[in-house]
């Protein structure tokens, strides 16, 4: 058994839990995996962080190129983050004969294959189980276990932050900027949500599960992604009366004619095991053709949950180095699958709309629905507050998605609509 020594590069929240993961496991990894791992170099913007990890000062640096320089280092684990730096320290590590573990999504993402192929270029291996569902496994058993199905379709709650707070609005009732707030002094949110609020961690999730699901890759750019900024309280409850949960999904489902991927919010019947996911944590659903259905679920965030997947793949990685057996499992996007427009969707919707509370106006807004091929389900009137104004819910049957935006571009022209509140789609999985 010989010592694989690693550089880390980045010690904010995960790299802080790789390192406590090390000291209190490393002789049960010597035992149970047979392999050794010493942390022998860290690399850190703050001179402070290495103090406060009490990390001997012989062994840090501020400059990761004296790691990516230094022949002893075996493996380069990447906790930077972003497609900036980031890339250059993953390619540029690759390119000096050393494997990489690393949880950046939005590089596997955006970079995913030119990095692989790097990888697979210079005889080392690229693991990001991380990048995806924190501390979930969910990559490995995609590229190995599930390997022997032709996937179906892949469904997601990839987001804690949006989960958490779509739970607090489902159990008690909070407006949006109350659960985001709640959410950011728990540290479930950054000072800036975006990413979360908005989708775009949540797509690139997806991208990344998307392309070993289909062997087909699918970037960041690709994946049409909403977010709940436009949720209420009010949407949460009509659904949950309709007997219906609101989660923000990430949705990747094998077509005919190409791979339909996606991220917004979705309603899906609360009896699905989706449903019941609740606060920060993920889940990850994914149908095989001949294991059937799956789900893997578990914490999506957060210091030890996601440190725990870096050092699966640090362990995978070790033992392949003992072997010498690097680059088994590559970039597997072999096949070419078109990613299908979204206008394409053929579902059904959930509408809110504010309308002036006075005679005609229902008539006009199903006129207008019937005019563009949707078809109505159901309509529902609640509220009409003291300025004659009401509350319309309409939910329609399987229509095309371009069809029922160019219904609703026409009536929320309408005199009579103050405004369209809220348009959610209705997954029946």
């Amino acid at each position: 058994m010989r010592t694989i020594n690693v550089g880390l590069v980045g010690l904010g929240t995960v790299g802080s839990g790789v390192v406590d993961i090390l000291r209190r496991h490393r002789e049960d990894f010597r035992r149970r995996a047979g392999v050794d791992i010493a942390l022998t170099r860290f690399v850190d913007r703050s001179i402070a962080r290495f103090e406060e990890l009490g990390l001997p000062p012989e062994a840090c640096t501020t400059d990761v190129a004296d790691v990516i320089a230094d022949p002893s280092i075996d493996v380069v684990i990447e906790l930077v983050g972003g497609t900036g730096i980031a890339r250059d320290i993953v390619l540029s590590a690759l390119a000096a004969g050393k494997s990489v573990v690393t949880a950046n999504k939005a590089l596997m993402a955006a970079h995913g294959q030119d990095i692989m192929e790097a990888a697979a270029g210079h005889g080392v291996d690229i693991a990001f189980e991380a990048s995806v569902g924190g501390g979930i496994p969910i990559i490995g058993p995609l590229k190995h276990s599930l390997v022997s199905n032709e996937v179906a379709a892949v469904y997601g709650i990839v987001n804690g932050t949006t989960n958490f707070m779509l739970t607090r609005m489902a159990e008690d009732g909070l407006d949006y900027d109350t659960a985001l707030a709640e959410a950011q002094e728990r540290g479930y949110a950054e000072a800036d949500p975006a990413a979360d609020v908005d989708g775009l961690d949540a797509a690139a999730k997806i991208a990344i599960l998307s392309s070993i699901a289909f062997n087909s890759r699918v970037t960041l750019d690709q994946v049409p992604a909403e977010g709940i900024r436009s949720l209420g309280p009010e949407d949460v409850a009509y659904a949950a009366e309709m007997g219906y949960a609101i989660k923000l999904m990430a949705i990747a489902r094998r077509a005919e004619d190409g791979i339909d991927v996606r991220v917004h919010p979705t309603m899906i019947r609360d009896d699905h095991p989706l449903a019941k996911v609740s606060g920060v944590y993920n889940a990850i659903y994914v149908v095989g053709d001949s294991v059937g259905e799956t789900m893997f679920f578990g914490e999506g965030a957060g210091s030890l949950p996601a440190a725990s997947a870096v050092v699966g793949d640090l362990i995978e990685v070790a033992r392949h180095l003992q072997s010498g057996c690097l680059g088994l499992v590559g970039c597997t996007c072999n096949e070419q699958h078109p990613i299908r427009d979204i206008g394409s969707l053929e579902t059904s919707y959930y509408v809110r709309l504010i309308v002036s509370d006075r005679p005609g106006v229902l008539a006009s807004i199903a006129s207008l629905f019937g005019e563009h091929d949707v078809s109505l389900a159901s309509v529902i009137q609640k509220r009409t507050d003291d300025l004659g104004d009401a509350e319309i819910v309409w939910v329609t049957h399987t229509a095309a998605e371009r069809d029922v935006r160019s219904a609703l571009a026409e009536i929320e022209a309408l005199e009579s609509v103050q405004s369209v509140c809220s348009v959610i789609r209705v997954e029946e999985l």
